[in-house]
C-alpha cells in the first residue's frame, strides 16, 4: 500500500478509480449516508462517478482523471468515510 492509498477504499491503475462498498444494518443508515454524501459533495464540488445502492448498502465509485486519481479525489474518499462513520452509533 501506497503513502498515498485512502484507508478503506481500493484504487485501480485502468480507468483510475478508488472503489468502496459500505454496509448498514437498516436502510434508513443507508439514507442518512447517501444524504451526508450530497452534503460532502456539494460542499467540496467534486462528486463521485458512480454511487449503486440496495437497502442494506451503497457502492461508490470515484474516478481519477487522466493523471490518475489526485488529491481531489482522495479528499472525497476520506470525506465519504467519515460520513459512513458519522453515521455509527455505539
Amino acid at each position: 500500500m501506497s503513502d498515498t492509498t485512502v484507508e478503506g477504499w481500493t484504487e485501480q491503475a485502468r480507468p483510475p478509480a478508488l472503489f468502496r462498498r459500505f454496509a448498514f444494518e437498516r436502510y434508513a443508515d443507508t439514507r442518512a449516508f447517501l444524504d451526508r454524501v450530497a452534503a460532502v459533495q456539494e460542499e467540496l464540488g467534486i462528486a463521485p462517478q458512480n454511487i449503486s445502492f440496495g437497502t442494506t448498502y451503497v457502492n461508490v465509485t470515484i474516478a481519477g482523471g487522466e493523471g490518475g486519481v489526485g488529491e481531489a479525489e482522495r479528499e472525497l474518499a476520506r470525506r465519504i468515510a467519515a460520513a459512513a462513520a458519522a453515521g455509527v452509533t455505539a
